[in-house]
């Protein structure tokens, strides 16, 4: 069975056959599946489908791309639906430096308050972390990070990168991006990367893995993920979505 950390099934792309394809992935082997907030309207989206599917988990939290919308009256809210007992972290949080909006130093306080909310929350957080690495250490190490726990999302950076995220007692989110041809240094960190510290997403619909690279993505190609997470540890497909599986109940504390 397969534990998916980390997908978007508020997003519009599922508009016209999202019901489908979430009763399709129990019966695919799919056990259990995080929806990630990233906006106000998308955490409201993920409450309703928690709500809606026995298998289908939340996290909250704002999208650093989105965070110049964010006012103390959201944080507040957010404090409160975070309580829902399917809501497993607060996420997705951090920062982008690849779109570069808003203002980065917008985007760094609310990494900080929304770490905080975490703390207080005793929950994990998910992070979202492109091209800043630097500026995500500094903060998390600043705000004592290794305290709180959780996950580096769609993990891009290299291999001394990862150790530092590691040490910090965080897990890395691995996903499509392992099957591009220009996925060598996600390859060459994952080879480093202990087992028990990975864990499977899609960020769907984003990031489909080869084949289906372009196109809308779906838990149903977190096999494609398996596969080559297997194929570089040098172990079968059935021990990947078991540690793995069992790496996500620790990471979202369900264990």
């Amino acid at each position: 069975m397969i534990f998916e950390t980390h997908a978007h099934y508020d997003d519009r792309q599922f508009d016209e056959d999202r019901d489908d394809l979430l009763r399709s992935l129990p019966g695919a082997g799919i056990d259990k599946v995080v929806n990630i907030g990233a906006s106000m309207g998308s955490n409201q989206q993920t409450l309703e489908l928690i709500k809606q599917y026995d298998f289908v988990y939340g996290v909250l939290g704002i999208h650093p791309n989105d965070t110049d919308q964010l006012e103390e009256a959201g944080l507040e809210w957010l404090e409160e639906a975070c309580k829902h007992p399917k809501c497993l972290a607060i996420g997705e949080i951090g920062l982008d430096y690849y779109w570069d909006e808003p203002d980065r130093e917008i985007q760094k306080k609310w990494f900080r308050r929304q770490l905080n909310l975490a703390r207080k929350m005793h929950l994990p957080v998910v992070i979202h972390s492109r091209d800043a690495a630097q500026d995500t250490i500094d903060i998390m190490k600043e705000e004592k990070a290794q305290e709180i726990g959780g996950v580096i999302h769609c993990f891009s950076y290299t291999k001394e990168t990862a150790k530092i995220f590691l040490d910090m007692g965080f897990y890395i989110g691995v996903g499509g991006v392992i099957t591009f041809s220009n996925g060598k240094k996600l390859k060459e960190a994952v080879e480093e990367i202990p087992m028990d510290r990975i864990v499977l997403e899609t960020d769907c619909p984003y990031l489909a893995p080869v084949p289906f690279r372009g196109k809308r993505n779906s838990s149903l190609n977190l096999t494609y993920v398996v596969e080559a997470i297997a194929e570089i540890k040098g172990i079968s497909k059935e021990e990947v979505e078991r540690i793995t599986y069992d790496n996500a109940k620790r990471l979202y504390r369900m264990a």
